[in-house]
């Protein structure tokens, strides 16, 4: 296996502090830029896995970046430099402490809750008689808190979120807003694809009195992708779908007796299962983004090669 970055301790100059995520480690400079390290660590019910996905963080980064310029026009984002291909440098801004779910199918958490019985989400009444992967009448957004490193995200409705003063009525108006825009220009790009984007997820900050998209967009990290070709035809037979995203790691791992819970101990990843894993983040990258993955081969350290990089930037600013 080639090697992976599952841990960075960089110490850039003007550095005022670090935050080490669960797969990006952000780095504050002076009081206006982020540097954010997209590692190869991989998480999923909110744990981090024991091992890395080699060549992972690239592929989220390359794909976050390509999306950002594909929607600038839509809403501003943080985005200033991609200086390394693990690396994107952008705006500072101070973060709403929500995640702007919005959902275009019912999947995943989603369809679990739905099949116990629930038919309201996040204060969204959810219609009867809906089965695993149709599609909603329109799209739906199930925010969440943005939970601290170790704790879960939780569902919130937009009146708890207004009336707890997480996110004032105004702005909030504008997240939604910007979260319905953004969902159907990548459902746009991913249908160009032959994908379907299925649900997604993002965040916003603020800096100087403007809100910017932060963060990832439409990455599988992020976002659910079905194949377009085989959906209807798998759904009608109530099939599983052929999927690009992160709940394929999930599924395993349940498969394998681990939701998270306590006392349950996350299954032996072997070198079989890491590979397969590398494997799919490359094959959407290629589909998505719609061009041949070209692999950062690894140097004698990534964590050289990243602080050189970012270095070179910083002192040509």
């Amino acid at each position: 296996m080639k090697n992976s970055l599952t841990k960075t301790d960089f110490n850039f100059p003007g550095q005022t502090n670090v935050y080490h995520g669960k797969v990006r480690d952000v780095y504050s400079i002076g009081e206006d830029k982020l540097v954010m390290v997209a590692s190869d660590r991989i998480s999923a019910f909110d744990v981090i896995l024991p091992k890395g996905i080699p060549f992972k963080g690239q592929v989220l980064n390359q794909i976050a970046a390509q999306f950002l310029d594909d929607t600038k026009d839509i809403c501003p984002n943080w985005k200033l430099a991609t200086p390394d291909p693990m690396v994107t440098v952008g705006i500072r801004c101070e973060g709403y402490p929500v995640e702007m779910i919005v959902r275009g199918y019912l999947c995943g958490s989603a369809w679990r809750a739905y099949k116990s019985g629930v038919r309201e989400i996040c204060g969204v009444k959810l219609p009867e008689g809906m089965t695993e992967n149709q599609k909603f009448p329109q799209p739906i957004i199930t925010p969440t808190t943005k939970a601290e490193i170790g704790e879960h995200d939780e569902d919130i409705s937009k009146e708890e979120i207004i009336s707890r003063g997480l996110v004032s009525a105004e702005e909030y108006a504008i997240l939604e807003k910007y979260t319905m825009a953004l969902f159907l220009r990548g459902t746009e790009i991913a249908a160009k694809r032959g994908l379907i984007l299925v649900d997604t997820k993002y965040e916003f900050g603020k800096s100087n009195g403007t809100i910017y998209l932060m963060d990832e967009i439409h990455t599988p990290d992020s976002s659910r992708y079905f194949y377009a070709d085989t959906y209807q035809e798998l759904f009608e037979a109530g099939k599983a779908q052929k999927q690009l995203s992160k709940e394929f790691v999930r599924e395993w791992l349940m498969e394998n007796g681990f939701q998270g819970k306590e006392g349950q101990t996350v299954p032996e990843m072997t070198e079989e299962i890491v590979q397969s894993i590398s494997e799919r983040y490359i094959e959407l990258y290629e589909i998505i983004v719609g061009e041949k993955f070209v692999k950062t081969e690894n140097v004698d350290s990534l964590n050289a090669r990243i602080e050189e990089n970012v270095l070179n930037y910083l002192q040509n600013q």
